[in-house]
């Protein structure tokens, strides 16, 4: 918990260093330290008590200092400093899509916007648009990043919701009483974005669970407690409500607090049909419950096979159970190897053989590195020169290293018209290609379209990354026609990249299911800048499993003599 409080302290400073106008070296130290923290798996704590703060990538004398005085005091002076100098919620406006630090500090000077509501007055009353350099474009970008920013606030990701909620999940099991305990609701179906995360316990002591529930180090806030359900808020706002129910009701309740609404409604309506009646307490013939221990003999009693949370949106789930033709859906230990992922020679924060050797460490067979190519001069993108030393570095990791192999790649940027920002002798180079769009992310439909098909259509590039550009809470994605898109793919033979970012999860599982459908091969990658990162792979698998994509569809649940076949098999003569 302290490496999450420090790291949300040091983006703090951050940005208020940003809104003061401070270098962008000093702004991104702190970026960089909170994102070491946020990806950490030691405990800083410990760390410090050890003397091996020193050692984290970005951390020198004063951010070792800061830490230590954080953990000594419980805040950091200089950020209280900071705080007195920025004025109302500036500093969270900086969230807001499109909304920068120079026109936020213009229009504290200007017209005196200290809060939303002063924010959400001069786009109403059009005086921001007065504003010298505006423009009614530029303020009609602010007043749609303005309506995304809402939005986002009102539901979490995937990536945020889950840890705090299997952290508490965890720390239920050992409350004395509980029988079984379990996500619910939209978490426990893996969905992209969470309201408030559900949890359901099975006991027999319901006011004793909740009120242990409500002792629980992470809550900062009981909103409710009863008998058998409880409220509480927890670190960074988020709300966690937990039901009890009796362990011989616990499969009906699963199911029914499982969702989605319209999955039980068909279920409802299913067993209707058949003279039976299913709610959370069990499955009833008559006034005779005939199911509602386990899940599993609910569903088996509907004439129908259980299927994965993840797929229970009434997509056709029901009607594929009752014929027994659910899909075996990709499950985390398919994956072989991460086909993207960065390292110091670009923007990452540990070096090739660090990552490499965690991603053996997780049972991955092989790896594929894509640092930025040289167009994006932001994320330190690699000029030829530094392309062929860190080629080296690879191929000298690989003489020495068994059972696993690296692949030379990269993420090369597709530009305004298309192309690739690296000459076709470079590109032949790499073991493999991968493309993906970094700017001018607001181009027309079609114009966007032209350009992915482009690339696509590009002998060398064999993966698209993040297809549609989109970051929740950021940005919305890209227009395009993404059927065209797909058939291009499925005609180049060129894969689509589920990343499994949570701020992108890019393919969505909407669109990934379509691809899927098309013919069109996926790759499942972390796109991950730091060790912790490579976690996230379970995420893009649950984008996978609600899509209903089989292993065989994903390109790096594959052998590596076939992905290496695949991957130089007729576009290019390698």
């Amino acid at each position: 918990m302290k490496n999450r409080d420090i790291a949300r302290v040091f983006e703090s400073i951050a940005d208020m260093l940003e809104l003061k106008g401070e270098s962008v070296f000093r702004v991104n130290a702190y970026h960089k330290a909170a994102q070491t923290l946020e990806d950490l798996t030691q405990d800083v704590e410990q760390l410090a008590a050890d003397g091996k703060l020193k050692d984290l990538p970005g951390f020198g004398k004063s951010m070792v200092a800061h830490v230590e005085e954080y953990l000594k005091m419980g805040k950091l002076e200089r950020c209280e400093e900071l705080k007195r100098e920025v004025p109302g919620e500036l500093v969270h406006m900086l969230e807001i899509p499109g909304l920068g630090p120079k026109t936020i500090m213009l229009m504290n000077q200007k017209l005196k916007v200290k809060t939303f509501a002063d924010l959400k007055r001069v786009l109403a009353d059009r005086s921001l648009a007065a504003l010298s350099g505006m423009g009614e474009k530029k303020v009609e970008n602010i007043r749609r990043g303005y309506q995304l920013h809402l939005s986002a606030r009102e539901r979490m990701t995937l990536g945020v919701a889950l840890p705090v909620a299997e952290e508490m999940v965890a720390r239920l099991r050992k409350v004395k009483g509980v029988r079984e305990v379990s996500l619910a609701g939209s978490l426990r179906r893996m969905c992209e974005t969470i309201g408030d995360i559900d949890i359901l316990a099975g006991g027999t002591d319901g006011a004793k669970i909740i009120k242990a529930f409500t002792k629980q180090p992470q809550v900062e806030e009981v909103l409710a407690a009863g008998g058998t359900k409880g409220s509480v808020r927890v670190e960074g706002g988020l709300q966690i409500d937990l039901r009890v129910v009796k362990p011989d009701e616990w499969g009906a309740a699963l199911q029914y607090f499982t969702g989605s609404k319209s999955h039980n409604i068909k279920l409802r309506e299913l067993a209707g049909a058949k003279g039976m009646k299913v709610n959370e307490y069990g499955l009833f013939k008559g006034k005779k419950r005939i199911a509602g221990k386990t899940e599993e003999e609910i569903y088996r009693k509907l004439g129908l096979d259980w299927m994965p949370p993840e797929m229970r949106e009434d997509r056709g789930e029901i009607e594929a159970a009752a014929k027994h033709e659910l899909p075996r859906t990709i499950e985390l230990k398919d994956i072989r190897g991460d086909l993207q992922m960065h390292s110091t020679w670009s923007d990452g924060a540990e070096g090739i053989a660090d990552m490499a050797a965690a991603a053996k460490k997780l049972g991955y067979r092989y790896v594929l590195i894509t640092d930025h190519s040289e167009s994006l001069k932001v994320a330190g993108g690699l000029v030829p020169a530094e392309v062929r030393k860190a080629r080296k570095e690879i191929d000298a990791l690989n003489r020495k290293t068994k059972g696993f192999c690296v692949l030379a790649g990269t993420e090369a940027d597709i530009l305004a018209d298309g192309k690739l920002d690296y000459p076709e002798k470079v590109l032949e180079g790499f073991d493999m290609v991968l493309a993906s769009v970094h700017t001018r992310l607001n181009d027309p439909s079609e114009k966007m379209t032209r350009r992915l098909v482009r690339a696509i259509e590009n002998p060398y590039v064999r993966i698209i990354g993040h297809p549609t550009g989109r970051r929740f809470g950021y940005r919305e994605a890209s227009a395009m026609n993404l059927e065209k898109v797909m058939k291009a793919a499925v005609e180049n033979d060129v894969a689509l990249e589920i990343n499994a970012h949570y701020e992108r999860l890019d393919l969505s599982d909407v669109h990934a299911r379509t691809a899927a459908k098309m013919g069109v091969k996926l790759a499942i990658s972390t796109d991950a800048h730091s060790i912790a990162a490579l976690g996230m792979m379970r995420f893009g698998v649950a984008v996978a499993r609600r899509a209903w994509i089989e292993s065989v569809q994903v390109i790096n649940t594959w052998p590596i003599e076939k992905l290496l076949k695949w991957a130089g098999h007729a576009k290019v003569k390698r």
